[in-house]
């Protein structure tokens, strides 16, 4: 019989103090330092995407002030996923040699450090090899987050899912909102000091963190016995990593073009900003919801069939008729959109242990962000060849029914350790 997806107890009925991931199942907070781990949680959720977030709308001037060519920009703008797939990979091997919150803590001393630095540099291979860095160390904490959740929160991982998935959609919100304000002083633009806010919030973030590092009691221990390479090995595995790398693929194409095919569908480009905000801005409330809902639920088939019925609404009313109600179409299109907390929702229910949680994390997110790669660059390559954003809308249409397929097996009530292979 499969276990609870949220029981608080290891397969052996054990509990204990918090070490390294695989040492321990449950951690024994008191209260004080319960609120420490959800501060501690909220801040660095804000954090994980302005490194990404703030470049974008500064890319002129930080082209113009570094200087970037045209190939370092597009390395630029597809650094992010690349770095979240690569050292995603790493992080739950790095925790359990080094220890969970350890990690977390140099993750966003790297993320703070490089962000303020990047800033103030003038050499396009600086400015790269920077980002590189702070993405790497948010890259870090954002695949050991839902192992940090599991660890403190094993009997409410839907709850703090909520709290840190809506952390995440209001630091993307606030870092793309208000970037160009906060670096623009009597009609100049000074793009240091625009991505340069972001750096200061990181550091704000380390605070309680530095407080929770003695969680990590026993530093250099042996690694964890669960390794992303026993996940590969998994259906589970991989219908998670499917759905988070469809999912993202999805998400990706839309904030990267929707605003585009806007504008080429005849709305001004302020109309088509406020309508790919609709987009993102549904998911800040839904990023409450889904979470807490999908916590409650053994089988949460039907909420992902609810999210996923959004997708062809949006993307056949856009084709058909995107003019005067893409004001819906973009509110269906970011309802689909937030199959995301749900999926991350999943990788905490569907795995018992820590350590589960950690190495599903990484396998899930660094395959996922891999695939997800594709999205952008595929849509910007169909509308290329095709002049028209027809065929691209239908291949992301198409897409929505492997992201289904693979959602509906993720939904099961079954956890990964429960397929991972037995030793010979």
């Amino acid at each position: 019989m499969t276990a609870s997806p949220s029981s608080p107890t290891s397969p052996t009925g054990t509990s204990g103090t918090t070490g390294p991931i695989g040492t321990s199942e449950v951690a024994q907070d008191t209260r004080l330092q319960r609120l420490l781990v959800v501060l501690g949680i909220v801040v660095l959720a804000f954090n994980l995407r302005p490194a990404a977030s703030s470049v974008g709308p500064l890319l002129e001037e930080v082209r113009a002030g570094v200087p970037l060519g045209d190939t370092e920009a597009g390395l630029l703008t597809t650094l992010p996923v690349l770095c979240f797939a690569v050292v995603g990979g790493a992080a739950p091997r790095l925790a359990a040699w080094v220890g969970l919150h350890r990690v977390t803590l140099l993750g966003l001393i790297l993320l703070a450090g490089c962000l303020w630095t990047r800033g103030h540099v003038h050499q396009g291979w600086a400015f790269l090899v920077l980002s590189f860095a702070a993405l790497a160390g948010a890259a870090a904490a954002n695949v050991l987050m839902p192992s940090l959740v599991k660890l403190h929160f094993p009997a409410h991982v839907g709850l703090l899912t909520a709290v840190y998935t809506t952390s995440m959609a209001v630091g993307l919100t606030l870092s793309s909102a208000l970037t160009v304000p906060i670096a623009t002083t009597a009609g100049e633009v000074d793009y240091a000091r625009g991505l340069g806010a972001w750096a200061v919030t990181a550091a704000i973030a380390v605070l309680p963190w530095i407080g929770l590092i003695g969680h990590d009691l026993h530093v250099g221990g042996r690694a964890s016995s669960i390794g992303i390479t026993v996940i590969a090995r998994t259906r589970l595995g991989w219908a998670m990593a499917g759905a988070f790398g469809l999912q993202s693929l999805q998400a990706y194409a839309v904030f990267g073009w929707f605003a585009q095919m806007c504008r080429d569908a005849g709305y001004s480009p302020g109309t088509a900003g406020v309508l790919l905000g609709v987009v993102t801005g549904a998911s800040i409330p839904l990023s409450v919801l889904i979470p807490v809902l999908a916590g409650r639920l053994r089988d949460q088939r039907w909420l992902l069939t609810a999210l996923m019925a959004c997708y062809p609404i949006g993307y056949v009313g856009f084709l058909v008729d995107p003019r005067p109600l893409g004001w819906l179409w973009a509110l269906a299109i970011g309802v689909g959109c937030s199959t995301f907390p749900l999926v991350l929702t999943l990788i905490g229910l569907r795995s018992r242990t820590p350590a589960g949680t950690a190495a599903l994390s990484g396998f899930t997110q660094s395959a996922g962000y891999l695939l997800a790669a594709l999205g952008p660059f595929g849509v910007g390559v169909l509308h290329a060849a095709t002049g028209t954003w027809t065929l691209p809308l239908l291949v992301l249409l198409a897409l929505c029914v492997p992201l289904y397929l693979c959602g509906l097996y993720a939904t099961g009530d079954r956890s990964v350790e429960d397929q991972i292979p037995a030793r010979p």
